[in-house]
């Protein structure tokens, strides 16, 4: 599991979750290489039971033997739909979400997530999923990319890289990391390229799993399930969810509207537990630097 994935804040989110044993219901909505999974059992009675998810089809790998784990390979945006369906109809007793790619996506050079390999420009979670970063690349409008890049990777010069990319395509197809990077390269600044390209490829990694829309479907999907009482705690990576997170247990929706009732009570199915994000310790970014960026957010259900 170690090699696959690194969890990060591992003791935090889980105590959140659960603390000590207990014989409850709870949702692992993204699997990964199974740290958190393992750590929730490892606190649970024999009563308990954990639903995880993860369209990653080699995330599966990693399923622990244990009778208390149903292990579902689907988007965690179904997540109330799978929890109906597993007979759960009164709730369940917290639901834990780690929004960041896992160690094994990164570091596996054919999935095209990272631009430290030469590879195919893949990034797709779900591998039988038709859309990939290629195909991004080389048939979206160039509008359509540009505000892709500005709002999913908050690119500068957004509008001159899509540009750059339009016109390499015309020449010849963007098919590898490597294609994509040549493209731009008179965008990246030598003492920081890495830092450019770690928003572009955010960016389309977003869009074609649909991250934001997944996390919108899911965060609704989580509330639903979730009993009275019950919590749900969310670790991200970058503003964008993190704010989708924030926006929701303050106010319901992902937008931070606050809809009040005839008597100006907030309409929000949560509350915030910790008024700001729980961050990983020094010592755990020191041994894990992609836990450098992560908050921790917990709320509960009224």
């Amino acid at each position: 599991m170690s090699e696959y994935h690194n969890p990060v804040l591992l003791d935090e989110s889980v105590t959140a979750l659960v603390g000590d044993a207990f014989s409850g219901i709870y949702a692992d909505a993204t699997f990964g290489g199974g740290g958190h999974s393992r750590e929730i059992l490892s606190r649970l009675t024999p009563a308990g039971r954990l639903l995880a998810f993860d369209r990653d089809s080699d995330a599966l790998m990693n399923k622990p033997d244990d009778d208390r784990l149903v292990l579902i390979h689907n988007n965690f945006r179904f997540i109330h739909n799978f929890v109906l369906a597993e007979g759960y109809k009164d709730g369940i007793d917290g639901v834990l979400a780690d929004l960041g790619v896992s160690s094994h996506q990164f570091d596996t050079a054919e999935r095209g997530f990272s631009f430290r390999f030469d590879a195919p420009l893949d990034m797709r979670m779900n591998t039988q999923a038709p859309l990939s970063a290629a195909d991004v690349v080389n048939s979206y409008e160039e509008q359509q990319l540009e505000k892709i890049l500005r709002l999913y990777g908050e690119v500068d010069g957004s509008r001159k890289m899509d540009s750059l990319i339009v016109k390499a395509r015309a020449q010849k197809a963007i098919a590898t990391t490597g294609d994509l990077d040549k493209a731009i390269e008179s965008m990246l600044p030598s003492f920081a390229s890495h830092k450019v390209l770690a928003k572009v490829y955010q960016a389309l990694r977003i869009e074609v799993n649909q991250e934001m829309r997944s996390l919108e479907k899911f965060l609704s999907g989580a509330t639903a399930s979730l009993k009275s009482g019950g919590r749900l705690v969310v670790i991200t990576y970058h503003s964008l969810e993190d704010r989708m997170v924030k926006n929701f247990i303050k106010s319901g929706n992902i937008d931070g509207t606050m809809e009040k009732d005839l008597y100006g009570r907030v309409n929000a199915p949560l509350e915030a537990v910790n008024r700001k994000p729980i961050l990983p310790s020094e010592e755990e970014i020191a041994s894990n630097t992609r836990a450098r960026s992560a908050k921790l957010r917990v709320a509960v259900k009224l």
